[in-house]
């Protein structure tokens, strides 16, 4: 039987990605029923979240569990822990090393903590549409899962969470338009901060569940936010103008210890995984089914939208890469920097770009 815990999400990135509808899955076979029944005690897979309970996350998370627990004839039982009750994304990587916990669901921060090579995920203004970004994701996704297992997890799911905007005071469509802000963004991706400063603008730190006091205070006067906390925040009617293009994707993973994946029997792993790819059919039209909702509401209730025209837009994008060239090494793998570049040149040659 799945159980439940609920808190008030300190992140809510990847509320809402998920459909609640999940396909249902063959028995498991009587070879693997038995196998998994010749170990004896029940086996436990703990998993943290930061999504909220009952969001359509959440909801997949719960099915997947029932599917695990089906198909294992009740040997596997998983508990789902959502709403961050087990804390951030930083807390969650420390208690499955220390075995309290045997999974999580991650963002890009979250994956960063593991290997901060996968920073490369979230460089601003790398990918010029989400059509490359699909593209180089596809292809990138086997060297991705080689160096999480590297670090002792289990990849079990890549998901889309959507994408990251600019919203300010006042209207941004210039590079420099933005020196005019404090940009709240979170203190767990210093990474991506050295971005922002190395590009001139000011940046200011803070908890998710800080930002609504920092932009009623005036200590921040925008924000780095997918339109789906935006809008479920209620954070635009502080920040009321919004830089259209979408600034650097949110990619989340289910992952799961080693030792906790090790002691699932081996004949459960493939329908384990099927049950967890059934989860994640349809996510990305599904997140941008959402976050189009998202903008229109926020749209019909005051929100000004700046779209730049092509010459300011190649001025970010040269900005962009000023910063970055200074941080690749310290900051960025060289080797998985220069794998997506690579990737991404191979899509705009094929497209004559």
């Amino acid at each position: 039987m799945t159980k439940h815990a609920h808190k008030t999400p300190v992140v809510l990135i990847l509320a809402g990605l998920i459909a609640s509808s999940v396909a249902a899955l063959p028995a498991a076979s009587a070879s693997a029923e038995s196998a998994a029944a010749s170990r004896g005690a029940k086996i436990v897979i703990k998993i943290a979240s930061i999504a909220p309970g009952r969001s359509p996350w959440d909801k997949a998370l719960e099915r997947m569990a029932a599917d695990w627990e089906r198909l294992s004839n009740g040997a596997v039982e998983v508990k789902i822990f959502a709403g961050s009750i087990a804390g951030n994304e930083q807390d969650m990587i420390r208690k499955i090393r220390l075995g309290a916990l045997q999974g999580g669901v991650f963002s890009n921060m979250g994956l960063a903590k593991i290997d901060y090579s996968l920073t490369v995920l979230s460089i601003p203004f790398l990918f010029h549409s989400r059509e490359e970004f699909n593209a180089v994701f596809d292809r990138m996704k086997p060297s991705l899962e080689k160096t999480i297992e590297g670090k002792g997890f289990k990849v079990t799911l890549w998901t889309l969470a959507g994408w990251v905007n600019f919203f300010t005071k006042g209207k941004v469509v210039d590079p420099d338009d933005l020196k005019k802000y404090k940009i709240s963004v979170t203190p767990d991706f210093p990474e991506l901060e050295q971005v922002w400063k190395r590009m001139g603008y000011e940046v200011v730190t803070g908890e998710a569940n800080e930002l609504m006091i920092q932009l009623q205070s005036g200590a921040a006067s925008g924000a780095y936010l997918p339109p789906l906390l935006a809008a479920s925040g209620q954070y635009f009617a502080l920040v009321p103008q919004m830089f259209a293009p979408s600034l650097a994707p949110l990619v989340g993973g289910l992952l799961l210890s080693d030792k906790a994946w090790a002691s699932i029997p081996a004949e459960l792993h493939g329908p384990f995984l099927e049950a967890v790819a059934a989860a994640a059919r349809g996510l990305y039209e599904e997140t941008m089914t959402l976050e189009a909702d998202a903008v229109k509401m926020m749209k019909d209730n005051g929100l000004v939208v700046n779209d730049p025209p092509p010459d300011k837009l190649a001025k970010w994008r040269e900005a962009a890469n000023l910063a970055i060239d200074r941080l690749i090494g310290p900051v960025f793998s060289k080797e998985m920097y220069d794998q997506v570049v690579g990737h991404l040149q191979e899509y705009r040659k094929s497209r004559g770009q």
